[in-house]
């Protein structure tokens, strides 16, 4: 048992599946002292995440830019660097998906793949300046990408009620050529919202891990996230890889925005707040370990708190905000992994014994 703790690997999944725990139960002693019955607010929470196919549905449909925003997290972070500029890479690759999908008129086999790229395009170069800036004067990355998502928070905004104003605070809505909208995955859900995003996203964690694993460039990346003086020796070109890495994850951020704009709602707002996918990408990207399959399962976690909490506040009266305080609490937990490793560790030795 203690060799089993000790297993890095062991770690990696049990750390996330403790955490998840623990946030649950806080969340029902929370509960508990808010005067409502955990056992029965549990109960619908779960319901309105897996029991209807309408709910399963809207499930993987929230989880799909949750996913593409972790990745966006994860692959930075796997490179030495703190992308938390992913909301404002997610706004500008909406908008360029939006604009792609209303102002051309093309075969969706042609439409379709020309709005995602060009939202992996815009965010990318909305990432690069962040990389940009830190490659060439050292200038820490998460203060230039904090400043560019209210950039690209109000530069959004703007250019909708210029260009694309449709009225009622949106954008005029995409082409259906260029619509990831799925009639059949709607049947097969009891019509929820689930669209061919899903299958991108499947499909960026599988580059994601491609890239890192099986690639000399990911090794690069890798190696000058570990220690950057060590990969200069060596030979490598680490301005350039900081720059590379944080487009790349500029660009799982922009799709994640091309997720929002071509398949769950068709347009874009003009928004005065964030959104929040771009930020939950932390905590899913922690949750899930900053790997490929870990990012899939927390999204999917957190996807389904998220869809479902309203039917818990209608069932049980149990205010909806305290998901967010659950998601925060799990996080709480993963960030304290040095002491679910240290209890773990003495629970193994006293199964050793």
């Amino acid at each position: 048992m203690n060799k089993l703790v000790k297993n890095e690997r062991v770690m990696m999944i049990l750390i996330p599946v403790v955490s998840a725990i623990l946030g649950l139960i806080a969340g029902a002693v929370i509960m508990l002292l808010g005067g409502y019955d955990p056992m029965l607010g549990y109960q619908s929470l779960f319901d309105g995440m897996f029991g209807t196919p309408k709910a399963i549905g809207e499930t993987i449909r929230a989880m799909t830019p949750l996913a593409l925003a972790g990745i966006a997290v994860a692959f930075a972070y796997k490179t030495g660097l703190f992308n938390i500029g992913v909301e404002g890479q997610l706004l500008v690759g909406w908008l360029a998906s939006v604009w792609v999908g209303y102002a051309f008129d093309l075969p969706a086999v042609i439409h379709i793949p020309l709005a995602v790229l060009a939202a992996a395009a815009a965010g990318a170069v909305w990432a690069f300046i962040p990389g940009f800036l830190k490659a060439k004067f050292h200038v820490h990355e998460v203060i230039v990408s904090i400043m560019m998502n209210y950039i690209a928070l109000y530069t959004t905004s703007s250019l909708i009620r210029t260009y694309l104003y449709a009225g009622n605070e949106k954008s005029y809505d995409i082409k259906e050529s260029a619509s990831l909208a799925s009639s059949f995955l709607a049947q097969l859900t009891d019509n929820s919202r689930l669209h061919y995003g899903i299958l991108i996203t499947i499909a960026a964690a599988i580059v994601m891990w491609f890239i890192l694993n099986k690639t000399a460039k990911g090794f690069e990346l890798r190696a000058v996230g570990f220690n950057q003086h060590a990969s200069q020796y060596a030979g490598m070109n680490v301005g350039r890889n900081i720059v590379l890495s944080m487009a790349i994850s500029g660009a799982f951020a922009g799709l994640a925005g091309a997720m929002e704009g071509l398949g769950t709602f068709q347009y874009m707002g003009t928004f005065t707040a964030f959104t929040g996918t771009g930020f939950d990408g932390i905590a899913v990207a922690l949750l899930g370990a900053n790997s490929a399959i870990g990012i899939l399962l927390a999204s999917f976690f957190f996807g389904g708190l998220q869809t479902a909490a309203p039917q818990m506040n209608f069932m049980t009266g149990v205010p909806s905000e305290l998901i967010q305080i659950v998601i925060a609490l799990i996080i709480f937990f993963v960030a304290s992994s040095y002491l679910i490793r240290w209890v773990l560790g003495r629970a193994g030795k006293g199964g050793a014994k």
